[in-house]
């Protein structure tokens, strides 16, 4: 092929073709924002996992400075540039409303050090501080993701009495009216958030923070420190299906390791399986994911 074809040049050409792949992820493709996604029947994510030992301390507390850099080198490796202001340009422009959709379940929140520093890399890549939101609940109320442009989903993984699991995929349930009628069947259909006239096309980067993930509980409302660990990890990719598939992996990696042996989830939190199978969100075959481990690996599981 010539390096211009009809007015297009092999740039755009491979641009465009990427991009239709994020978009039937959820993901509306920015400046070079297309990395870690692939198209076509061979279609391929990258997730990118970060650890580092320092991340918390004792009593989980967590080290700002610490997770900041991690994030850094997340998202600069998923976007394959060495700067990450240079990362986030590629992310958002100067012009974007962006929702930072967390997470506020008060036995394992979002951090609120990640959230700054998200909010700090999108105000340095030329985002207004008044364009930018931070939000859980109370999603479809806020000004700021009414007239959202871009969203940044950021959430612990947990295990849930619900879905098995609640990770990326789940966490825009708030964008919905009535987020209990998501339950049905194990909350096979989460992947249906997506749809939604406040997320469909706008989600820039999923992250999924594993700094003390909560692996076993039974009941609505779980939560014991038995069962969370110093995993001290970060997941960032564009990919939801692929960042909660890598997630899984690693969860049900802790349980048989906890359990000696395999310890099924109280619910199947299928919905990350049928989010590839029956909506095409994106990558839930770990064969067709690849992970990039960075920094500290020790009992990474996976």
């Amino acid at each position: 092929m010539s390096e211009r074809a009809g007015g297009m040049t092999r740039r755009d050409l491979l641009r465009g073709t990427v991009g239709i792949a994020l978009m039937g992820a959820g993901v509306w493709p920015t400046g070079e924002a297309q990395a870690g996604v692939s198209a076509g029947p061979g279609k391929r994510a990258r997730v990118v996992l970060v650890r580092d030992p320092r991340a918390t301390g004792e009593g989980g507390g967590v080290n700002g400075e610490v997770v900041a850099r991690m994030l850094d080198q997340a998202v600069t490796a998923l976007l394959e540039v060495s700067d990450p202001a240079e990362a986030w340009r590629r992310l958002v422009q100067p012009q974007d409303i962006v929702g930072i959709k967390s997470n506020e379940w008060h036995f394992l929140p979002t951090p609120p050090q990640l959230e700054a520093a998200i909010k700090a890399r999108l105000i340095q890549a030329g985002v207004s501080e008044g364009h930018i939101a931070i939000e859980d609940r109370k999603v479809l109320r806020n000004q700021v993701f009414q007239r959202a442009t871009a969203l940044i989903n950021v959430r612990p993984l947990r295990t849930h009495h619900w879905a098995g699991i609640g990770g990326v995929i789940k966490n825009y349930i708030m964008f919905s009216e009535d987020p209990p009628s998501w339950h049905d069947d194990s909350c096979a259909g989460l992947a249906g958030l997506w749809d939604l006239p406040g997320v469909k096309g706008k989600t820039r980067l999923n992250i999924l923070v594993m700094l003390t993930p909560l692996f076993h509980g039974r009941g609505p409302h779980h939560f014991s420190k038995a069962y969370v660990w110093p995993y001290n990890g970060i997941l960032v990719g564009i990919d939801p299906v692929a960042v909660d598939a890598t997630g899984l992996r690693i969860l049900e990696a802790k349980r048989r390791d906890h359990f000696r042996g395999e310890q099924p989830l109280a619910v199947s939190p299928k919905h990350v399986r049928m989010a590839q199978e029956r909506f095409g969100l994106g990558v839930a075959d770990p064969s067709c994911i690849d992970l990039v481990k960075l920094g500290w690996m020790a009992d990474a599981l996976i």
